[in-house]
Formats: structure tokens, C-alpha cells, sequence
């Protein structure tokens, strides 16, 4: 089953999951005794991308992505969370993690594999001066990566932010999140050739109180709640080459359920 279809002129839209390699997901969609290393290759089986969340963590290796590029088609995309080094913390390593982050991802940027590096920042980075001067560092430090920028806050959404990103080359990461106060969930720019989405659910009651970091994105979405996002992606398969949306509503592949049911409700053949 293929995800990936022509919106506009020339965009194309890309959907997959955030992550691939749960253990809860054997049953709802890996086949029973499936194991990890054989995830990625079923998981390619129906999807074109596929967001990469445990370079979060820790910084990964070129040996990684080079074993991970043997286990899916050609046509398959990567796009890869940035080390939280970079997003979550300052210092003088902060630079040097950079260049580890581009040396890693040499295997899928020379191939052209890499749809894009997504910096996921904390709620507590807010719009000021000293932060956008770090995002300006970032982009220097990220040279030649096609970088999507993710923030938390809502003091980020306006028009400066916009003109930042799109004088930095950086994509803006649109987010459905719960209806709270101080999130940006809902908000649609695009500011660089590559568009981004990305599907955190709604569960209002965990998003703040959780003892698990799965229970914040525990949910699954209705047709109607995807049916908001059909404009929205048009738009931005209007201005940008690329569209990447992924599903982090991951426990129980509920993240899967939602992927097909997007790829169901978008017409064939949709243009903004």
C-alpha cells in the first residue's frame, strides 16, 4: 500500500507514524512473533517514511542509518529528531553535538534520504531575543540539512517568527495538541520547500500529568478531528516540495489507525 501522493503542482505528501519500533504494536499491526529488527521492513511494507524519535536520546551513529537504509525500498525517507543536546540544553558541547549530528546523518543526506531533521523544543523555550539568535547558531551548525523547527510555546506564532524561519531556510512544524492554554496546536505556516505535521492527540487530561510519557499521547483521533487537517495540508502542499505528516498518538498503533484513516479521507488526485 503506498502513502505518498501528488498534492498540487508538485508536492507530494508523505504520512507515517512517529517511531516504528513498539512492542505494544505486535498484534494491532506487526504480526504476532514479529521481532525489533524485523519492524522497520514490515513497517516499510505499507508506509514511505518514517519519523526516527531514539535520536532524541541519544546521538546516533552513520552505522545505524546505513543498516537502517538496508532494511527498506529505495523510494523510502527518513526524517529524525534532533539529539535533545541541541534543543533542550546550552553549553559549550551544544556546538560539537551539531557536527556529531551531521556526521551521522551522511548515509541518508548524501542519498538524499533525509526528508527532514525535526528540533522539538521544550514549552519553556519562548519567542525572545537570545533564542532566535540560537535558532540562527542551529542553522549555522546544521549547514546543508533540511532542518523543520517544532515549538511548544504559542509565544512563537506571528508573523516574526514566520519571516525568522524563512530567512533561516527552516521549516515551521505544525501541531494538533490538546485546546490548553499556552500551545500553539493548530497553527499553519510554511516557511521553507519542506512542509511538516505532526500528531500529538488531544488528551487534555495527561498532556500535563502523566506518570508515563506514552499516557500524554495516548488517543486516537476521529475522521471529523482529520477532516480539520485536510485544508490545512492543502495549504501547504500548495507552497512547499515536500509534506511530511506523522502520527505520535503511537500507544497501541494508534498512531496507524489514524495514518490509514488520513490516506482514506484525502481524495485522490486533492489539490489546494
Amino acid at each position: 500500500m503506498q502513502n505518498e501522493r501528488s498534492l498540487g503542482k508538485d508536492a507530494k505528501i508523505y504520512i507515517g507514524t512517529s517511531g516504528y519500533s513498539y512492542r505494544d504494536w505486535i498484534g494491532p499491526f506487526y504480526p504476532a512473533g514479529t521481532r525489533q529488527d524485523q519492524m522497520l521492513s514490515f513497517y516499510a511494507e505499507e508506509f514511505s517514511f518514517a519519523e526516527v524519535n531514539s535520536t532524541f536520546y541519544h546521538l546516533p551513529s552513520a552505522r545505524m542509518f546505513e543498516g537502517m537504509l538496508k532494511k527498506v525500498p529505495e523510494h523510502f525517507l527518513f526524517t529524525v529528531k534532533a539529539f535533545q543536546g541541541l534543543t533542550h540544553r546550552r553549553g559549550d558541547a551544544v556546538r560539537e553535538e551539531a557536527v556529531r549530528m551531521v556526521e551521522a546523518l551522511k548515509p541518508l543526506s548524501a542519498g538524499g534520504r533525509l526528508g527532514a531533521l525535526v528540533l522539538q523544543f521544550p514549552y519553556s523555550f519562548k519567542a525572545n531575543r537570545e533564542n532566535r539568535e540560537y535558532l540562527q547558531s542551529l542553522r549555522e551548525w546544521l549547514t546543508g540539512l533540511p532542518v523543520v523547527v517544532e515549538f511548544r510555546h504559542k509565544s512563537w506564532l506571528g508573523r516574526d517568527t514566520s519571516s525568522l524561519l524563512h530567512a533561516l531556510g527552516m521549516g515551521f512544524v505544525c501541531v494538533d495538541t490538546p485546546g490548553l492554554n499556552g500551545l500553539p496546536g493548530g497553527a499553519v505556516q510554511a516557511t521553507a520547500s519542506v512542509g511538516y505535521v505532526r500528531f500529538h492527540g488531544r488528551n487534555t487530561a495527561t498532556w500535563w500529568r502523566h506518570e508515563e510519557a506514552w499516557e500524554r499521547y495516548n488517543y486516537l483521533y476521529t475522521e471529523e478531528e482529520l477532516s480539520e487537517w485536510v485544508p490545512r495540508i492543502a495549504f501547504l502542499a500548495g507552497k512547499c516540495e515536500r509534506v511530511f505528516v506523522a502520527f505520535n498518538n503511537h500507544f497501541g498503533a494508534q498512531a496507524v489507525v489514524n495514518a490509514r484513516m488520513l490516506k482514506r479521507i484525502l481524495p485522490p488526485g486533492f489539490s489546494p
